[in-house]
Formats: C-alpha cells, sequence, structure tokens
C-alpha cells in the first residue's frame, strides 16, 4: 500500500511537472503570436500612412521616429532587416557590443522564404534560459515583400515555476499526510491480523504429545487464518488420538516386558527349591541322627528363596502401583530428616544449609526418594569396609530445592553408568533393579531431575533437584 502511494506520487509529479512545461510552452508561443500580429497591424498602418515611397531602402526613414513608439506600446524589441538579412532599423538605442548587428542567418531566410506564413519562430536556449525570435515578412498593400520583421522574446517561466513549486509543495504535503495515515493504518492492520497469527505460535510452541493439548478459539476475519485455524485444531485432534494409541501401545509392551522380568526372577529361586526338595525325598532318613539339622537346613534354604519371591512381589507391586500425586504444602527440610529416622545406621548424617524450603509435592513419594537412595547408599558400603559414610544435604539452589545423598562405597564402574536407570538393570545379587527407575519417574513427574556422580572405588553422589512450587 505505501510502495503504491509513493508510486503514485511519483507518477503524479511527473505528470504535473510535464504538464505545466507544456502549458508555460504554449503561452509563450500564443503571446509571441499576438504580440506579433499586434506589430504588424501598426506596421500596416504606419506604411499606409506614410508620405516615403513604400521600398525597402526607404525603411529607415518610414521608421525613423515610429520604431520606439511601436516598441513603448507593445513592450517589446522591434528589429527591421531587409530582404537579404541586414539590419534597418532597431528600437534599441545601441548595440553594447557590435557596432555593426549581425545579419539574419541564410538559413533563417530561407525558411522564412519557403514557409507558407512567410514566417519562422527561431529558438535558442542560452544560459539556460530559452530565447524565441520571430522572423516574418513585411508587405505592402498589394502584398510585395518590403523586409523582415524580427522579435526577439525572452521566454520568463518565473510564474510558472512557482506554481509549479507550489504545487510541488502542496502535493508533497498531502502525499506526506496520506504516508502517515498509510504507515498508522498499516501498523494497525498488521498487529490486527499478526495477533490472530502471534495466538496461533504460540500454541504450536505449547503442543506436545506427552499432554492435553488446548484448541484455539478464534474467529479470525482473514480466510487464510480462518484456514490456518482449522487444520491446528484438525492437528490437535488427530495427536491426542496418536497420543492415546501411544500410551496405550506403550503400557502394553512396557507390561509385557515387566511381565517377562517377574516371570524370570520367580523362575530364579523355583529351581533351587524343586532341587532341594527332590534331594530331601531321596535322601531323607527318619532314622538318621542329624535330621533335625537337615531338616533345619532345608527349611533355611526354601525360606531364602521364599524371601526372594516375597521381594519379587514386593517391589513388582510398588512399582505398578503408582499412586495418585497428593500435593500439599511442606517442609522439604523436615520431610528429609523424618524419612532417616527409620534407618539405624549410625554413619548416616544429615545436613541442612536453612531449616525451612517450603513447597507443595507429595510426602509419600518424596519419602519414597529419599528412602531408596539412602538404602541404595547403604547397600553400596561393604560390610567389612571399615569407614561408612553417608552424607544427605539439603539446600536451595534459586527456585530449586537440591537434595544430596553421597556415600564412600564401591561407586558404579564406568561400563554401568549408562545404564543406571534402566528399569531392569541391577548391580546387586538380588531385587528386579526397579529403585532407581520408580525414583527417576517420580522426579520427572514434578518436572525435576537426577544425576550422580561417581569414582569407582570412592563412593557416589546422587543428586535430585525438584522446582520450588507454592502454589
Amino acid at each position: 500500500m505505501i510502495v503504491l502511494i509513493v508510486v503514485a506520487s511519483f507518477l503524479l509529479a511527473s505528470i504535473s511537472i510535464i504538464q505545466f512545461k507544456t502549458e508555460a510552452k504554449e503561452y509563450h508561443q500564443e503571446r509571441l503570436e499576438r504580440k506579433e500580429n499586434a506589430v504588424k497591424e501598426h506596421i500596416n498602418y504606419v506604411l499606409a500612412t506614410t508620405t516615403y515611397p513604400l521600398k525597402t531602402q526607404n525603411l529607415d526613414l518610414i521608421f525613423k521616429d515610429k520604431i520606439h513608439e511601436l516598441a513603448q506600446i507593445h513592450k517589446i524589441e522591434i528589429n527591421i532587416y531587409s530582404l537579404d538579412g541586414k539590419l534597418l532599423k532597431s528600437s534599441k538605442e545601441s548595440f553594447a557590443v557590435d557596432k555593426i548587428a549581425p545579419p539574419i542567418p541564410e538559413y533563417i531566410l530561407k525558411l522564412v522564404r519557403s514557409s507558407i506564413e512567410k514566417r519562422f519562430v527561431d529558438i535558442k536556449t542560452i544560459d539556460g534560459v530559452k530565447n524565441r525570435s520571430s522572423y516574418s515578412l513585411i508587405k505592402d498593400e498589394k502584398f510585395k515583400p518590403l523586409g523582415i520583421l524580427n522579435l526577439p522574446y525572452l521566454e520568463d517561466d518565473g510564474y510558472y515555476d512557482n506554481e509549479l513549486n507550489t504545487f510541488l509543495i502542496r502535493l508533497s504535503q498531502v502525499y506526506s499526510f496520506m504516508l502517515i495515515v498509510a504507515f498508522a493504518l498499516a501498523y494497525f492492520l498488521s498487529t490486527y491480523i499478526t495477533k490472530s497469527l502471534k495466538t496461533i505460535s504460540e500454541r504450536l510452541e505449547e503442543t506436545n504429545l506427552d499432554q492435553k493439548n488446548e484448541k484455539i478459539v478464534l474467529e479470525a476475519n482473514s480466510k487464510e487464518v480462518n484456514f490456518l485455524i482449522r487444520a491446528y485444531n484438525g492437528m490437535v485432534d488427530k495427536l491426542e488420538t496418536s497420543a492415546i494409541k501411544l500410551a496405550q501401545s506403550e503400557r502394553e509392551e512396557a507390561w509385557r516386558e515387566m511381565a517377562k522380568q517377574v516371570a524370570h526372577e520367580i523362575k530364579n529361586p523355583l529351581t533351587p527349591m524343586r532341587l532341594t526338595v527332590q534331594s530331601f525325598q531321596r535322601k531323607f532318613d527318619p532314622n538318621d541322627p542329624d535330621v533335625k539339622q537337615k531338616m533345619n537346613d532345608y527349611s533355611e534354604t526354601l525360606i531364602q528363596q521364599i524371601d526372594t519371591m516375597t521381594a519379587v512381589a514386593s517391589a513388582f507391586s510398588n512399582f505398578a502401583s503408582m499412586p495418585a500425586q497428593q500435593n500439599e504444602t511442606l517442609n522439604v527440610v523436615e520431610v528429609v530428616e523424618l524419612a532417616l529416622d527409620i534407618f539405624n545406621e549410625d554413619y548416616i548424617v544429615f545436613e541442612k544449609e536453612e531449616e525451612e524450603i517450603i513447597s507443595k509435592m507429595d510426602r509419600t513419594q518424596l519419602i519414597r526418594v529419599i528412602t531408596n537412595l539412602v538404602k541404595n547408599a547403604t547397600q553400596a558400603i561393604p560390610e567389612s569396609q571399615f569407614q561408612k559414610s553417608i552424607v544427605v544435604s539439603v539446600k536451595r539452589r534459586n527456585n530449586d530445592v537440591e537434595i544430596a545423598v553421597k556415600d564412600n562405597g564401591i561407586g558404579i564402574q564406568k561400563q554401568d553408568i549408562g545404564r543406571i536407570f534402566e528399569p531392569k538393570f541391577t548391580t546387586k545379587t538380588s531385587g528386579m533393579g526397579l529403585g532407581l527407575g520408580i525414583i527417576k519417574n517420580i522426579i520427572e513427574n514434578y518436572k525435576g531431575t537426577i544425576t550422580f556422580e561417581s569414582t569407582y572405588g570412592k563412593g557416589t553422589t546422587f543428586t535430585v533437584s525438584l522446582p520450588i512450587t507454592n502454589s
């Protein structure tokens, strides 16, 4: 729109300049013709009333006194030449440069004689100023040529130049105002249009497969924008359907894998239990003097395997029954300290930088995270190790609460570092390796992170960072 206004103003200014120049040219041409006709009529009157014979050589005498009178009446310079182009009489008082005026050029004489009107206008530009000079024949009453009349005419375009400048100034003012209006209109229109596009852009940035995406409820004036909104809303519907199918597929796959793992873990203790029972059947002798001791040994073996199966069932039950978050406002420092009370190890130390860090989260899940990490830390320290140390610290880091569990156990080997949070991975001789997977799931549900640093043979530090949410 703005470009069109600029182009239109340029074209209008160009056309106006051309129009003004054309009008000025026509004005000067008509003005010179009017003056020439008036001078000629006056000359014919002088010729008709003179007492001198009408001959070329007498023109100097005829217009000796009259030529100045004519020049004053018509306000124009008058020169009378002979038919061969020599100056006979001029209204000028004297020649400033040449004592003898230059004759009319031969080509002008030919053009005057050959033209139908016996007239020619010579146009020259001197120092940027256009000069017109008309040449026409002077005739007697019998139309016999007597001489040549020359009327020099200096074009004065001051009036038209002033008018043109005034017009261009007004034109620039009008178009400047129009440009300002156009800029303002373009700004408001672009703001109005981009408001809808900004809403769509924000929704697109917020769109995610793992969340409920809201549709855009907006009716724009632009058909294209409305089409884009309908396309986005359609995409949200398809995305929701895909997310449901994907979630269902992932759940089914996860449960299949879990079932395989549970079946494998249950089969492990069943084999030694079967072998123990079979051995008992073959070797049982009621009369054996060590029958009681052997019964105790068999019973202990069976109880150990049963305990292993119970632990597997408990771990699976805990993993499968993740309760919904029951968020409450609590003091994280106090909850972490209370979670450590269930541990009897005297080498577990609690450190805090401040007495109170208030946040809103599920108390049970927070306790589960702490107890699981501390339990793993105690299991990572060998029974035979002389100096044992576990330090649990709570501190504030900007808008996060940071919980660290540091032990001086055996650490994690390099080849196992990348698999620590895998659901089925464990470095212990018992268990299913679900503990760290559970707490990682809890932490990520709160948009938090869990990281660790470990040096094999020296110990490991797990660090949990959870955002502080007061509302």
